[in-house]
């Protein structure tokens, strides 16, 4: 038996589990995704923030609320060197918070509007639409309590999906009112709910923040709910005129919504305007993104008394809500121009043409390890490639290069310092 037989096989490492990788070809969807509600946002006037991926445990417990399963169960927590506790960030508003008050962005012109994107963890089980690294967009309008500001908001989030084609979605909206009335609904509906024969984890849940226990997906858990005093029907003058201002807006600006008194953000600092987009398209996960004004909670981080409005656009849940409608945001191309050299010079020679090509603004690729003309012209069609440009010997001889029209499957010559130009008219 030789040594090679003896050395034992290194296994192969995998992602952690619940953690999806996007690899091409299908990467190009995530990557379309996210970008698109990126310039959706930026086109809309929201500056970008770029946040650490952890940051002090106290800020989400604070921040988020310790009734919450994201800071009761899901925090990816731990010790640092310096015997610090950090958090692998759960959401993007508390951070955004933090940094707004450490970089007093909010003694300047209000609102302050930012965007973020990136990586998100909850360590949750892992199933499909639900992630423990989960990748979200979000916007946050900070320090103007203002319907028509909350108004924006909602449909900015409704027009990043619809610039990807979605449409299969709802919109869901409440008010969760405000400081003047939802103590004594709160005080109502822990009233109804100790009345009930609740297990001792979800009584704990309705002392700390009676809202989650609506929020509580347990078939037998609803049935008691059935006739739970709701949020909406308590509300203060000021608050429900604040509502109606913002709906009434939705309605001028034609955003379609339908009103759910019973809907609940899994998070403690929503105020007053909250919404949910929900697609029926993927099962028992099929929020794909949401958000919700949150007065009060700058100042619980210890700064100005200032409100804000946000949401958090799902990376995830939108590609798979694309996926159920037969929706692509992408073309299926990678590149417009497909390189394919027939020997050592014209590889050398085209190799330079492709540089030419992409500094000119075309998108270009090309194929390398000396394979033959079939094998490369598969790489073509793999790539998406609208037109290929084939160089041989001959061909190179003759100071030209072939064109190929890989939808017409027509070609013709073109000389070699015309190509740049050339490709950009057929492309054009």
């Amino acid at each position: 038996m030789t040594d090679a037989q003896n050395t034992p096989k290194i296994q192969p490492f995998h992602a952690p589990k619940g953690v999806p990788d996007y690899v091409p070809p299908a990467s190009a969807d995530f990557h379309a995704v996210r970008s698109t509600f990126e310039k959706v946002i930026h086109d809309s006037g929201y500056g970008h923030i770029e946040l650490p991926v952890f940051e002090e445990t106290a800020l989400f417990a604070r921040g988020v609320g310790e009734s919450t399963d994201v800071v009761s169960k899901e925090m990816y927590t731990f010790e640092d060197r310096g015997g610090r506790s950090v958090t692998l960030r759960p959401e993007g508003t508390a951070g955004v918070m933090r940094a707004v008050i450490e970089h007093n962005l909010d003694r300047g012109q209000l609102p302050v509007k930012l965007t973020y994107s990136g990586p998100f963890f909850r360590y949750e089980r892992p199933q499909a639409g639900r992630y423990r690294q989960l990748q979200q967009v979000g916007v946050e309008a900070i320090g103007v309590d203002d319907p028509a500001l909350d108004a924006e908001v909602v449909a900015l989030a409704d027009r990043c999906y619809r610039a990807l084609g979605l449409s299969g979605y709802r919109l869901e909206l409440t008010s969760l009112g405000d400081e003047t009335c939802r103590p004594q609904y709160r005080q109502k509906l822990q009233d109804f709910l100790f009345a009930l024969p609740l297990d001792e984890e979800t009584r704990k849940r309705a002392e700390l923040n009676p809202l989650r226990v609506l929020d509580d997906k347990r078939p037998e858990v609803q049935e008691m709910l059935a006739d739970a005093p709701l949020m909406p029907d308590h509300l203060s003058a000021e608050a429900r005129e604040h509502f109606e201002t913002v709906t009434g807006l939705l309605d001028d600006m034609g955003v379609e919504y339908t009103l759910n008194p019973r809907l609940v953000r899994g998070l403690d600092y929503y105020t007053k305007t909250c919404f949910e987009f929900v697609h029926d398209g993927l099962g028992a996960q099929s929020g794909i993104g949401g958000g919700g004004r949150y007065d009060g909670l700058m100042a619980q981080l210890g700064g100005q008394d200032l409100s804000g409005i946000g949401f958090g656009l799902g990376v995830d849940r939108t590609i798979l809500a694309l996926q159920a409608e037969g929706v692509s945001p992408t073309t299926g191309r990678r590149v417009d121009v497909y390189g394919v050299p027939m020997g050592v010079e014209a590889k050398k020679t085209l190799a330079v043409i492709v540089d030419h090509l992409r500094r000119a603004g075309v998108s270009t690729d090309m194929s390398y390890g000396d394979r033959g003309l079939k094998g490369a012209m598969k790489g073509a069609d793999r790539a998406g490639a609208l037109f290929a440009l084939v160089l041989g010997e001959q061909e190179l001889a003759d100071g030209t290069v072939v064109l190929r029209d890989l939808t017409t499957r027509e070609q013709h010559e073109v000389a070699l310092q015309d190509v740049v130009d050339t490709v950009r008219r057929a492309l054009a």
